[in-house]
C-alpha cells in the first residue's frame, strides 16, 4: 500500500504543469492554445522564448528529480526510477488537464540526472550535437529514446525495464513528430532567447 501510495505522489509531481503556469503568470496566455498546444518547454519557446523555456525545462526535470529520490528513499534504486516513470505519465497525461499535456523529454532528463549524472551527460551531449546540428529537436530525442534504455540496462536491468517503459511512452508522445519526420514536414528550432 506504501509503494501505491509513492507511486501516485510520483504521478501527481509529474502532472504539475510549469509551463502552463508559468506562462500564464508571464502574460503569455493559455499554452494549449498556441503553438502546438503542448505544456513543455518546446511549445514555451515558441511563445516565450529560450530564457523562459530553459526554467520551465528545469522545473519539468525537477518534479520528475523530486519522485525519483521520493522512491529511492522508499524501495531503493529501482523503486526510484519507477517513480521516475509515474512522474512521466504525470507530465504526459495530467489529471487537471485532461490528460492531455507534454511529451516527456524534460521529465526522461530529469529521471536520468537523479539516478545517474553520467547518462545525463551522455543523452545531453548526444541531443546537442544532433538537434543542433539537425536544427531538430525530435531528432535528437529520438536518438535519447534509443540510448537511454541501453546504458540503463548495463547499470542495471531493473532500472533498464523502467528505463525501456520512459522511453516508450516519450515515442509514442513522439508519433506525430515521427510522422512529420518521415513526410519531411518537421519544423526546425527557433532559437530565440526572448520574445
Amino acid at each position: 500500500m506504501l509503494w501505491f501510495f509513492i507511486v501516485m505522489v510520483a504521478y501527481a509531481l509529474g502532472s504539475v504543469p510549469c509551463g502552463l503556469v508559468l506562462t500564464k503568470i508571464l502574460g503569455y496566455g493559455d499554452l494549449r492554445r498556441v503553438g502546438s498546444g503542448n505544456i513543455g518547454a518546446t511549445n514555451v519557446m515558441r511563445v516565450g522564448g529560450l530564457r523562459i523555456a530553459g526554467v520551465v525545462w528545469i522545473l519539468d526535470m525537477l518534479k520528475a528529480m523530486l519522485a525519483v529520490w521520493l522512491g529511492w528513499a522508499v524501495g531503493g534504486i529501482a523503486m526510484g526510477a519507477w517513480c521516475g516513470f509515474a512522474a512521466v505519465v504525470g507530465h504526459c497525461f495530467p489529471v487537471w488537464l485532461r490528460f492531455h499535456g507534454g511529451k516527456g523529454v524534460s521529465c526522461l532528463f530529469g529521471v536520468m540526472l537523479a539516478i545517474n549524472p553520467l547518462i545525463f551527460v551522455i543523452c545531453g551531449i548526444e541531443w546537442l550535437i544532433v538537434a543542433l546540428g539537425a536544427g531538430k529537436s525530435s531528432v535528437g530525442a529520438m536518438i535519447v529514446f534509443l540510448l537511454f534504455p541501453i546504458l540503463g540496462f548495463v547499470m542495471n536491468s531493473d532500472i533498464g525495464w523502467a528505463f525501456l517503459a520512459i522511453s516508450g511512452l516519450c515515442l509514442v508522445r513522439h508519433r506525430e513528430n515521427i510522422s512529420r519526420l518521415v513526410h519531411g514536414a518537421e519544423s526546425s528550432i527557433e532559437w530565440r532567447w526572448k520574445k
